[in-house]
């Protein structure tokens, strides 16, 4: 603590991150600060402060900081070092999914309409996001039944391709096959994207006289099917926010907390309609509810489009955010502290929702904490290791006798899979099938980055686990010796018994089958073998089309790898057209048809 009361009366009033570290200097918790010195201090002197902030300056051996030129680079650079060292103590949305767009892209000729769930600034029209129960393939189903507009990629060239079966059922108007002019398509997709636009009068007109005509004519399946539509658009025009503007694209946020465990709802209203919402259970040591909030948002907004508005809790960091998405995102966004009207209560029905999810989740959150934190502190003292197991590492080995041999990197940070930091090795010195040998190049090659640049990328693990018994441990261990690591934990568990053997003791350590620290070393060592027979499947699958390409006469080296890089596989190349081949770098029309009838006679 001498350390830290020295470092805590020399903090400068910049603002800046702070970077709280433990006794094993890792990671724990990062912050922001207008002023560092008050921040920081706040921490160690003031009181009382909530439960989870006292857990975590209890485990505070050291801090660090970083001077920023801002308050709005702090925020960056904070929302940098969480997705960076990912501190047990912050807010993490590693596992937060994005949601589906429909997505237009207006400079082609005839644009096709299809689904995407990155938004980029490359002048294309998006619509969505799609939740809440709104399925986007039902809306690009009535798009394409109104409207026919295409929803395939299929590439339109000067010379007429042969039409498919959505032409024949008048699902598709054909432009790929020259059935319809330029200025004729361009209508039908004004018409679709006013009804992504929300417009659904026209649609729900279009669809209910085909749905009589269907029934006139006795189809009546495709009747029931129409009758779905018009329901589906019915539900769409109810979720209309009859009191807000149809142009308002906002989103919802509400945070709820009891202290120790805190929840956020977020919803989602586009165009007026509310697509609906979605809840996170949050485990954080922020002093003040504006400052979780205000973390929460920058993450959140890291992997999902900000809206033109933000519709938040009052307390929330108003300035500083709408500085953020226009200095740091490049766009304007509105943060509203909405306090009356219709704004606030749909404000008031978010922080219901966030409340009552914090109220049904607080058993899930404990239940976790149970699977991964308080898992690695039993293991910890039930292996008699020399330091808490946060960055956990296990390699396999994979092999079909001896071909395309390959290893994998699993990650687990306190307990949880780190998935941006597995990494794959195609084997390079091994002749046949040797896994002790193969393990030994991986382990090496792995190993050896530590001390070095590539640390950065390769941190150091705190244990490392070996699936197999005795020998495998021990063959590893001279690996250890040789490179002279000595301050990093090694075991390894046998499949057949679940046993765990470690370089302490001559006989194996036998955890209880219920004990969620045996359950998490079985988890990574499953996680790594499905890692390394997915990475084994993907190169054997290349392999084979490099050998098919081979045999085809005029195309080398660099015509496969172009082949390879654009198809993926064989069955995508056989799929393909002759237009779509000769698209290929350095393939043109003649080496394309020379494809096709390849692949027609022998394949």
């Amino acid at each position: 603590m001498d350390v830290i009361k020295e470092k805590l009366r020399l903090l400068p009033d910049n603002p800046g991150v702070y970077i709280m570290l433990d006794k094993y200097s890792n990671v724990i918790y990062v912050g922001k600060a207008r002023v560092l010195k008050n921040r920081v201090r706040q921490y160690f002197h003031s009181s009382p402060k909530p439960e989870k902030v006292m857990q975590m300056v209890a485990s505070v051996a050291d801090f660090n900081y970083i001077i920023t030129a801002s308050e709005i680079d702090a925020l960056a650079l904070e929302n940098n070092l969480i997705k960076k060292y990912k501190p047990k103590y912050n807010i993490l949305l590693k596992d937060d999914k994005t949601y589906p767009y429909i997505k237009v892209d207006m400079r082609e000729k005839f644009p096709n309409f299809y689904v995407t769930r990155k938004i980029k600034k490359d002048g294309c029209k998006y619509f969505g996001p799609f939740m809440g129960g709104i399925n986007y393939k039902d809306i690009l189903e009535t798009c394409q039944l109104l409207f026919c507009v295409r929803l395939c990629r299929t590439s339109i060239g000067a010379k007429p391709k042969r039409e498919c079966l959505n032409y024949h059922i008048n699902r598709c108007c054909a432009p790929c096959a020259h059935k319809i002019s330029e200025e004729d398509y361009a209508e039908r997709v004004r018409q679709a994207l006013e009804f992504l636009d929300g417009n659904y009068k026209q649609a729900a007109s279009i669809l209910q006289e085909k749905m009589l005509s269907a029934a006139e004519s006795e189809n009546f399946e495709l009747a029931i099917d129409y009758k779905n539509k018009l329901g589906m658009l019915s539900k769409l025009e109810a979720k209309r926010i009859t009191s807000i503007n149809k142009s308002i694209d906002a989103d919802i946020i509400s945070y709820a907390t009891n202290g120790l465990y805190s929840a956020v709802n977020v919803l989602v209203t586009r165009k007026g309609i509310m697509q609906g919402g979605t809840s996170y259970a949050l485990d954080e040591a922020h002093v003040t509810d504006a400052e979780a909030l205000t973390s929460f948002i920058t993450q959140y907004y890291t992997v999902h489009e900000p809206p033109a508005e933000i519709i938040a809790d009052g307390y929330c960091e108003k300035q500083l955010l709408e500085e953020f998405f226009r200095e740091k995102r490049g766009k304007g966004v509105t943060v509203t502290l909405a306090k009356q009207g219709i704004k606030a209560d749909l404000l008031k029905m978010a922080n219901e929702n966030a409340r009552d999810y914090l109220e049904k989740s607080i058993d899930r959150i404990q239940h976790k904490d149970d699977m991964t934190i308080n898992a690695c502190k039993r293991l910890q003292n039930s292996l008699s290791l020399s330091r808490y197991p946060r960055r956990m590492e296990c390699y396999d080995i994979s092999n079909v006798s001896g071909v395309d041999k390959v290893g994998s990197m699993v990650v687990f940070i306190d307990g949880e899979a780190d998935k941006s930091s597995y990494r794959r090795f195609k084997i390079k010195t091994v002749e046949g099938a040797d896994d002790f040998a193969s393990l030994r190049e991986v382990l090496l090659r792995r190993l050896s980055k530590l001390g070095t640049e590539e640390e950065q990328s390769f941190p150091k693990p705190d244990l490392i686990v070996i699936d197999g018994g005795k020998g495998q441990l021990s063959a590893v261990n001279e690996i250890f010796l040789q490179l002279g690591i000595a301050d990093v934990d090694l075991i390894s568990i046998a499949k057949q018994e679940e046993e765990i053997f470690t370089l302490n003791s001559d006989s194996s350590v036998k955890i209880p089958k219920s004990d969620y620290s045996l359950r998490m070393v079985q988890r990574i060592r499953d996680e790594s073998h499905r890692f390394a027979i997915t990475y084994f499947r993907n190169l054997h699958s290349k392999r084979n089309l490099s050998s098919v390409l081979d045999e085809i006469d005029g195309v080398g080296k660099q015509k496969r790898l172009a082949l390879m890089e654009k198809f993926s596989n064989l069955q995508n190349i056989m799929d393909a057209d002759e237009e779509e081949i000769a698209k290929t770098p350095g393939i043109g029309e003649k080496l394309a048809a020379k494809i096709k009838n390849y692949f027609k006679e022998n394949l």
